[in-house]
């Protein structure tokens, strides 16, 4: 079985609780620490065994291999990775059958990873999640005044549309956020733009 760790919790001694986001489903296993144990971290791409036992309700994690990316020895790009994966598991920590979408969205971002700005990449992606999940706001009504806008287009956390004067943060140009929304492209927003969207990213899917 292969899938992506969103969440690493240390319990007794140097035993860990892994949840990850496998090719259909959310899965939480035990993973006992010792010295022949391949390392693990937040966001690495793993292929391991799930051991089912009658004395635990979780099973236990055996026979990891890290499979690696190109990218991976680059700290800035690393960082980002680990701050967007990191994401998942407060958005999805109550699904378990979440299907293959989730997997292969990580999996197409993790491919392109090392060859595109990493929050561009990020945008990108969360665009396809909010599609995906029916939340993408083409509407354009202010979520605070409910009044259309017209011009000077902010978003907001879950990338809710505001009036740029109602929600006080950075305007999104129009002809880039439709080009974002109908290409999952961010080819015509700036780099201002971009670490705005990044920040509201960073709120929470």
């Amino acid at each position: 079985m292969q899938g992506f760790i969103i969440k690493l919790s240390r319990v007794k001694d140097e035993d860990m609780i892994v949840t990850i986001i496998s090719e259909e489903n959310l899965t939480t296993l035990y993973r006992f620490y010792g010295a022949r144990h391949s390392p693990i971290n937040l966001g690495f791409k793993i292929d391991f065994e799930a051991e089912t036992s009658l004395k635990s309700s979780i099973p236990r994690m055996r026979d990891v291999l890290h499979l690696g990316f190109g990218w991976m020895g680059e700290y800035n790009r690393i960082r980002i990775w680990q701050q967007f994966i990191a994401l998942f598991h407060p958005h999805l920590q109550h699904s378990d059958d979440i299907g293959s979408f989730y997997f292969q969205l990580l999996e197409s971002a993790a491919q392109n990873w090392k060859n595109q700005n990493p929050k561009r990449l990020a945008i990108e992606a969360y665009i396809q999640l909010l599609e995906h999940e029916g939340r993408l706001h083409r509407d354009l009504n202010c979520f605070f005044c409910d009044n259309p806008i017209y011009n000077d287009i902010s978003l907001i956390r879950a990338f809710l549309p505001a009036h740029k004067e109602c929600s006080h943060t950075l305007s999104i140009n129009a002809k880039g956020l439709s080009w974002l929304y109908d290409h999952y492209s961010t080819l015509f927003l700036d780099d201002y733009e971009i670490e705005r969207l990044w920040h509201v990213i960073n709120e929470g899917l």
